[in-house]
């Protein structure tokens, strides 16, 4: 057993990439680990389009009603901290099987609630195991060598914008059709499928871990990290800046839709997700300028359309081509900024990857709950310039920070490994 010293940092070994075990992550199997996180993570936002039906369903008060989605995600961040990490000293084939087979009985409980507290403890148990997304996007970069893991993670990475932005677009379809239970029916058989198929492709054990680390000391380890490595916490601190940006769009664009002039149905807003999945294809070309290694210039230009996003945006009550606009950038941008954000931190310790990817996740999740509740309290105080102010000012803020820090993050082709 090693100290706790020696456990809070491992040791920066050679990334073999899942060649010791002489499996090959072929362009087939990347497309696998995509749709599995785009399911698992649209868990998490299946809910939203639908608080009106299940609350009237379940005879819940409105404030109660609002807690579903708290829950959810409350739940989701819980299991960033406390389960991706165990990536690192389990078998992680077993433990994404579990996870998923877990979830499809969280799903279950959701679909069968008859009431408001079954219900919510199946969401909160959903959000915890949906992190399942952040321990696949952790293996699938352990599985790949590092010429070609931007690229892979930003394939992986793509299932999991469109998980999330053609999620509420898929619940209104499915609750339209079979009423809202069936949305959940439907992804606990997806993701029982999912699991199977997962359980039969990936291999047997992806690593051995450099140590035998318990529980506590794995968690202490993730803390230790970032108090550690700079360029973590130099890449969370952009990954919280540019997920509050995007929350604060997406937490708050269908208020100036609903009303005049545009009055748009549920289902109308939520078929704007079909555009924001444009930000899928920026996953994939990050990617491959990270395998360049230009992660320096790529984080540049994508904060740069960040900002400049919210221009169009702010014209959204007069042209909805000005939104479409706005939308695309503002989405190209963020997943080139995270795509390129897990490329880094993963290489600073490829052993130590899931809880690198756990805890940088956990200021993604603190970006998302900080713009979504700025975003809806502004536009109810100050309409939909105040909110594309606060998405400007904190896009700006994310740029002003990668100007100041730009030199100190080595770019991975001038160096095996990144560090400040």
């Amino acid at each position: 057993m090693l100290n706790d010293c020696e456990d809070a940092t491992p040791p920066r070994t050679a990334d073999l990439g899942g060649a010791g075990s002489g499996f090959v992550l072929s362009r087939g199997v990347t497309l696998l680990f995509a749709v599995a996180c785009g399911t698992a993570v649209a868990n998490v936002y299946f809910a939203q389009p639908l608080l009106v039906t299940v609350g009237h369903d379940l005879a819940m008060r409105p404030a109660l009603v609002g807690s579903v989605v708290t829950l959810t995600h409350v739940g989701y961040g819980l299991g960033l901290f406390f389960l991706v990490p165990l990536g690192d000293v389990a078998d992680r084939r077993r433990l994404v099987v579990a996870q998923l087979l877990l979830l499809v009985a969280a799903l279950a409980v959701v679909a069968t609630s008859r009431t408001a507290a079954v219900l919510l403890a199946g969401m909160a148990g959903t959000g915890l195991l949906a992190v399942v997304t952040q321990t696949l996007v952790a293996f699938a970069a352990a599985l790949t060598a590092p010429a070609r893991r931007g690229r892979v993670v930003g394939t992986v990475t793509s299932g999991v914008v469109v998980g999330i932005l053609l999620a509420r677009t898929a619940s209104g379809v499915l609750a339209d059709l079979a009423g809202w239970r069936s949305v959940y029916l439907a992804s606990a058989a997806l993701t029982a499928l999912l699991a199977l198929v997962l359980y039969r492709v990936l291999p047997r054990d992806n690593a051995a871990p450099p140590a035998s680390l318990r529980y506590g000391q794995l968690l202490r380890s993730t803390v230790t990290l970032f108090a550690r490595e700079r360029l973590l916490r130099l890449r969370a601190l952009l990954g919280l800046l540019v997920f509050t940006a995007f929350s604060t769009l997406w937490s708050s664009i269908a208020l100036p839709l609903s009303e005049p002039p545009y009055s748009f149905s549920h289902t109308a807003i939520g078929a704007l997700g079909l555009v924001g999945a444009a930000g899928a294809l920026a996953a994939a070309w990050a990617g491959r300028l990270n395998d360049r290694g230009l992660s320096r210039p790529t984080t540049g230009i994508a904060l740069a359309l960040l900002a400049a996003s919210w221009l169009p945006l702010a014209f959204t009550r007069s042209s909805l081509w000005a939104l479409v606009v706005g939308v695309i950038l503002l989405d190209l941008a963020v997943q080139a900024v995270h795509v390129t954000n897990q490329t880094l931190i993963h290489a600073l310790h490829p052993d130590a990857g899931s809880r690198l990817i756990g805890g940088y996740m956990v200021f993604y999740s603190i970006g998302s709950a900080t713009g979504a509740i700025a975003a809806t309290s502004l536009y109810t105080a100050a309409g939909w310039g105040a909110v594309c102010a606060l998405g400007a000012a904190v896009s700006c803020l994310a740029l002003a920070l990668w100007a100041l820090t730009r030199d100190s993050v080595p770019d991975p082709a001038h160096q095996d490994l990144p560090r400040p």
